[in-house]
């Protein structure tokens, strides 16, 4: 029930779920109280350009993926550690697995592991069974990795996770059993900062490797490089209230779970 309820109730504070929540309000108050409809309106429309813009967006993306910049050289480890979230399952039409926006997670754990970073990789994540059929993440991860050239026997499958907490407490008992001390976490550069706190309390010895970065310093430079730029970032976007509504997640993912000693 946690679960299910910690992916539907922060839906109702994202941009969009808030704004239809207003809209359907301003509906339903429309003809006995105007003046509440057109506050629940206007809330509508603000929340549409404030998160939608990239000024808003793309600062807020970087006040979490700039947190944790990649090290010059990637030091060794005895594991890589791969978070899910990364594939879509080979389910019809899909002739195999696909990669999803996140998929750099597993193409540069293959790259990290022939830099020869570390011997193994362990693949952690399950599937949630009503947000999509098919094998577990770590399952089709496996699969990805096969096809790049990266050996079987050098990859580990945790395949019951469906959140982050879950994937440290896997995984750790996986490090235990395997005597293994220091991993590489690998996942999106947005998502690094709560799933780096989330490891180490579990006593994992941890380098952060993000990947997935939405937001660069090229990306940044240029939303003032010209007067018309500027101008036009102001506007919303689609890509943008995505980008605001997946950090505005990461937050809220903080906050639940240092309610719940997890951090």
């Amino acid at each position: 029930m946690f679960l299910y309820l910690s992916k539907l109730l922060p839906l109702f504070f994202y941009p969009l779920g808030l704004a239809c929540v207003s809209l359907i309000v301003a509906l339903v108050t429309l003809w006995k109280r105007p003046k509440i409809a057109a506050v629940c309106i206007s809330l509508s429309l603000t929340l549409l350009l404030v998160c939608g813009n990239a000024w808003v967006a793309k600062n807020l993306v970087r006040s979490l993926e700039w947190q944790n910049i990649p090290m010059t050289e990637i030091p060794q480890a005895e594991a890589i550690v791969v978070l899910g979230g990364a594939t879509k399952s080979g389910i019809w039409p899909r002739p195999t697995v696909d990669l999803s926006e996140a998929g750099d997670r597993v193409i540069y754990a293959a790259q990290l592991y022939w830099q020869k970073k570390a011997p193994l990789i362990i693949l952690s994540g399950g599937r949630i069974d009503w947000r999509g059929s098919g094998f577990p993440e770590s399952a089709d991860m496996a699969t990805i990795l096969t096809s790049l050239g990266i050996p079987a026997p050098a990859i580990i499958q945790e395949p019951d996770s469906l959140n982050t907490y879950q994937n440290a407490v896997n995984v750790q008992k996986i490090l235990g059993e395997r005597g293994i001390k220091k991993v590489l976490l690998v996942t999106s550069a947005m998502h690094t900062p709560r799933s780096l706190k989330i490891f180490q309390r579990q006593n994992i010895d941890v380098i952060p490797a993000p990947t997935d970065f939405l937001v660069s310093r090229s990306e940044l430079e240029e939303l003032t490089s010209t007067p018309k730029a500027a101008i036009l970032n102001l506007f919303p976007d689609a890509d943008n209230l995505n980008q605001f509504t997946s950090a505005l997640k990461e937050y809220i993912g903080r906050f639940v779970y240092g309610l719940r000693g997890w951090l």
